[in-house]
This record gives structure tokens, C-alpha cells and sequence, in this order.
């Protein structure tokens, strides 16, 4: 072989190598199942990166309700979850689907609405008597109605005030945080919003926050490890660890909207 044969060999080689060592880079990821508000709100924008550079895998999210995150969960198209109801993630751990559920942080849900306010909840710290003025005044309410956390904790409010939404007033949407608020600001209609889209929501229009502060809005997430045969549990362990560690922690802790915290590590 003479020596041009033996360069071109060895160039040869080295791209093998460089392209095998890409690949094994590539195929070091989880799938995260999660809720619309920590991809919507930048979080996770900004923790990512963190992890990725500590532990060398990549985070691909899938950002739905939470709802359809643990539906996710249950078939295996995930490998750990971050969301945000907490009976349905007891619920899904109870029956097999899911392990060591961790409590990860905490915001809290606002209610918000037109300045105008004509339901005349403006000042109040009772969610439930807020949704029934509203109901009472049938002013315009825009609901995910996507069985995500946020919708769920409104059908609880609605319960809470005696009321089954219906009629003309009441507009379910079948759409994120991000399209809902922006459905309300068009329509100058109520509608109950995580803090954290909330704080990052540009298009407010008319929409100001006309209650907050009552306990019924806490709003805790949790991480799940999926308990299937298809999820990469390693690695999701290494996120879960990272996640509710002093690390993510931190990382959580240091986000901002605006100079405002948002969300309120919880891990232990």
C-alpha cells in the first residue's frame, strides 16, 4: 500500500470513529413528559442545559397536559415525567405505571381576567367564591378543557363553588396554557393560569390578575421515574437524582421572568 493509500486509510478511520462516537452522544437521551407550563415559562430552557452538561444526556421533552403526559407514561413513549396534579400522579404510581414520585418545586395558580372585572372578584383570596361570581355574571371564561393539571385544579374550583360550566359564557379550548391566555386577552375573558406562563405571558392586552393567595391555588410538581419495560431507566434515574438533588434545585431556584422566582424548589 503505498502512502497516499495509507492517508487516505487512516482519514478513513477517523471519520469512523468521529461518526461513532457522534452516534453514541446522540443516543444518550430521555424522553421527558411534562406540562405546557415549565416548557412555556423558559424553565426549562434554562435547567436543561445544566443537566445535559453535567451528565452528558439529552433532555427531549414532550410538552402536553398533564394528563397526557401520564398516558404517555403508561404506554412507554416516556422515560420520566415532571407534571403537576397530584392525585392522578399517585394514582399512576399506585397502579404500576410509575416509581418514586418526588416532590421537584411549587408556583401557584392566579386567576385573571379583564380590568373591567365584570364578575366583581377583583380583591378576593376565595377561588371558589371568585368562580361563582363568575358563573353568577356568565362572563366569558376561556378553559384548556385538555385535562391537564391546570384544567383539572379549575374543575375542582368549579366543583368547589357548586357549579357545572356551561352555556354561551363558558369556551372550552382543548389548548395549552400559552393559546388559552392568548384566547382570553382577545376575548376579555377570565381564565385561571399558572404563575409561571403567566409571568412570561407578553400578549396580555387587557388581562390583569384580579385574584391570587388563596391555598386551593398551591401548585406543586413531581417527578416520576415510568415504570415500563421500553423507558431507559439509568438514565432517567440520573435525571431524577439530578432534578430533586442540590444541583437542580439550584437551578430551579436561580430562574427568572423578569428578575421575578417563579417556581419554589420542594426537593429533599
Amino acid at each position: 500500500m503505498n502512502g497516499d493509500a495509507v492517508k487516505k486509510s487512516i482519514v478513513t478511520f477517523i471519520i469512523f470513529l468521529l461518526s461513532t462516537v457522534q452516534a453514541q452522544a446522540e443516543s444518550r437521551f430521555i424522553t421527558l413528559a411534562s406540562t405546557t407550563s415549565t416548557e412555556q415559562s423558559g424553565l426549562f430552557g434554562h435547567i436543561l442545559p445544566l443537566f445535559e452538561r453535567d451528565s452528558g444526556i439529552a433532555v427531549r421533552v414532550v410538552a402536553v397536559g398533564t394528563g397526557q403526559a401520564l398516558k404517555l407514561g403508561e404506554r412507554g413513549d416516556a422515560d420520566a415525567l415532571l407534571v403537576h396534579d397530584r392525585a392522578g400522579e399517585d394514582r399512576f404510581v399506585a397502579e404500576g405505571f410509575g416509581t418514586d414520585r418526588r416532590d421537584v418545586m411549587h408556583n401557584d395558580f392566579v386567576v385573571v381576567g379583564p380590568t373591567a372585572d365584570p364578575a366583581g372578584i377583583k380583591g378576593s383570596s376565595d377561588a371558589a367564591r371568585g368562580f361563582g361570581r363568575i358563573a353568577a355574571a356568565q362572563a366569558p371564561f376561556a378553559s384548556r378543557g385538555d385535562d391537564s393539571g391546570t384544567h383539572r385544579s379549575e374543575l375542582r374550583l368549579w366543583k368547589a363553588a357548586g357549579v357545572v360550566p356551561k352555556g354561551d359564557w363558558y369556551r372550552e379550548l382543548g389548548a395549552g396554557m400559552g393559546p388559552t391566555l392568548n384566547t382570553a386577552a382577545g376575548m376579555g375573558a377570565y381564565t385561571l393560569a399558572d404563575r409561571g406562563t403567566w409571568a412570561g405571558f407578553k400578549n396580555r392586552r387587557d388581562l390583569v390578575i384580579l385574584l391570587e393567595g388563596d391555598r386551593v391555588l398551591f401548585n406543586p410538581y413531581g417527578s416520576i421515574l415510568v415504570a415500563h419495560p421500553a423507558a431507559k431507566t439509568a438514565e432517567a434515574r440520573l435525571w431524577h437524582e439530578w432534578l430533586t438533588g442540590p444541583k437542580g434545585q439550584a437551578a430551579i431556584a436561580s430562574f427568572r421572568i423578569g428578575g421575578e422566582q417563579v417556581f419554589f424548589p420542594d426537593g429533599k
